[in-house]
């Protein structure tokens, strides 16, 4: 499986299913990390 490090976080995460359309945009391990970052 293919993995990414979160632009938040610095953790690693892997590939998952609901992000297989857009696996290249995929920026934050989750929805959190998403938010954070927005909010900084």
């Amino acid at each position: 499986m293919p993995e990414k490090i979160c632009s938040c976080c610095q953790r690693s995460f892997s590939w998952r299913k609901k992000w297989a359309k857009d696996w290249d945009s995929v920026k934050y391990c989750s929805e959190r990390c998403r938010r954070m970052k927005s909010s900084q």
